[in-house]
């Protein structure tokens, strides 16, 4: 914004200059002076001074108007502008694509083509802090968001703008970092980066398998990081679904979770641990299946409450373009002990994803993940379990035809995935992406 004004200004002085070159070469004509000078006659006409000072004093005068006007016009501009500390980059996000079998998980499968558009605005106060508001809307993400086959760029807006994500980040000495915002999730809190796996098409298999202690839900939030030089780092997040409702913070309605990461990353490995307390909160349902998902209270004395363990790391070669590709893991497991409505007392999933990056051209990446998702694996004493056994996997490759625009062919599947052993899928989606 602030270059814009430069260049505007830049212009308009360009434009006040050439009109004192053209009327200067009116007051001094170098051929009638040399005229002169040749004349032999005894008289000649002389300059007069007097009037050649009005003449210039009344072309500043004119000038010094048309400065005055640029600098009010300047002060409207940026009175109109983004602060010097705020930074604006969005991106919009177009799909296409059909999921057969998604009928079984409750969704259509029919072909559709939704689209995303988001803005992301940054602004420092003391070049150390950041306030970060995420403007988005969307539609056509109907069949794409809900159970296992959840795009990673599904929204359930319908052609509105909102104000999707608001935090504040601030250092505390030099190495712990607060952040607390109405709307956020647990994992943008997080100490480090539990998985490199970058998904083409499936939110299941985000941050390692997004389930027991990733599974989020956008809700008011605070969280308290510490990293050190070594490597080492330890997060805690706490997060309330009713926080901004009347049913407030801590109280029976409440639905909160408390997570804890302990880490240890170096630029080509990571491991950590991630301890996950939680009451009434079910955002499990990107990564699980049906007992699970169904059953699980969510307010008052009938709350579930889980204790939940992600085992996590990644692994990534020094150099890209080889045969050899990232390779991130991740283990989940699950306790609800007496809570859970469908008699589930414990339960595990485990996600394996690799990724190849510079394989063809540049900044191209192929993606191939797997995983099972959290099942029931042990009943509550005089309940049986009748479970099935999910499978769930997705191919992609994405590549950029130019810095700003990434495209990203996929397909996915899964057998056996939410209830009884006739939930197959099988998924076929174009994802096209511009930043700005």
């Amino acid at each position: 914004m602030k270059l814009f004004q430069q260049m505007l200004v830049a212009g308009a002085s360009l434009s006040l200059i050439a009109p004192i070159a053209a009327q200067a070469s009116d007051y001094v004509n170098l051929d009638e002076i040399k005229s002169y000078s040749r004349s032999n006659k005894s008289k000649s006409t002389k300059f007069d001074s007097k009037t050649f000072i009005d003449n210039v004093n009344e072309d500043i005068a004119g000038i010094k108007g048309r400065i005055d006007g640029l600098e009010v016009l300047q002060k409207e501009l940026e009175a109109g502008s983004f602060s010097d500390t705020t930074t604006l980059d969005g991106k919009a996000v177009f799909a296409i694509g059909a999921i057969d079998g998604n009928d079984n998980l409750g969704d259509g499968q029919a072909v559709t083509a939704p689209y995303v558009y988001q803005m992301n605005l940054n602004t420092s106060f003391t070049g150390d802090d950041n306030l970060y508001v995420r403007l988005k809307t969307a539609s056509g993400w109907v069949d794409w968001t809900n159970k296992l086959a959840y795009h990673i760029e599904g929204s359930s807006y319908n052609d509105t703008l909102n104000v999707d994500k608001i935090w504040y980040t601030f250092p505390i000495g030099d190495k712990f970092t607060a952040t607390l915002g109405p709307k956020i999730e647990n994992y943008y809190m997080l100490a480090a980066t539990p998985s490199v796996y970058k998904p083409g098409a499936l939110k299941a298999f985000k941050l390692g398998g997004h389930s027991s202690a990733f599974g989020a839900s956008t809700s008011t939030g605070a969280g308290l990081t510490y990293k050190a030089d070594n490597g080492f780092a330890v997060s805690t997040t706490f997060n309330s679904k009713q926080a901004r409702t009347t049913s407030g913070l801590f109280t029976k309605q409440d639905q909160n979770k408390l997570n804890t990461q302990v880490a240890y990353s170096k630029d080509n490995y990571h491991v950590s641990a991630t301890y996950s307390k939680q009451r009434g909160w079910n955002s499990w349902s990107y990564y699980s299946t049906y007992d699970l998902q169904n059953g699980a209270g969510t307010t008052g004395d009938s709350a579930t409450k889980a204790d939940t363990v992600a085992l996590r790391a990644w692994w990534r070669p020094q150099e890209t373009g080889t045969a050899t590709p990232s390779i991130s893991v991740g283990y989940d497991i699950i306790d609800f002990g007496l809570t859970h409505d469908n008699g589930v007392a414990e339960g595990s999933g485990y996600m394996v994803g690799l990724n190849w990056a510079d394989m063809i051209q540049p900044d191209d990446k192929i993606g191939l993940a797997v995983g099972q998702p959290m099942k029931a694996t042990k009943a509550t004493a005089g309940n049986t379990l009748d479970e099935v056994d999910p499978f769930l996997w997705e191919l992609y490759y994405s590549f950029r035809p130019n810095d700003s625009i990434e495209v990203t062919p996929a397909i996915f599947g899964g057998t056996d995935l939410y209830k009884t052993t006739d939930d197959d899928i099988f998924g076929a989606v174009v994802t096209t992406t511009f930043k700005f």
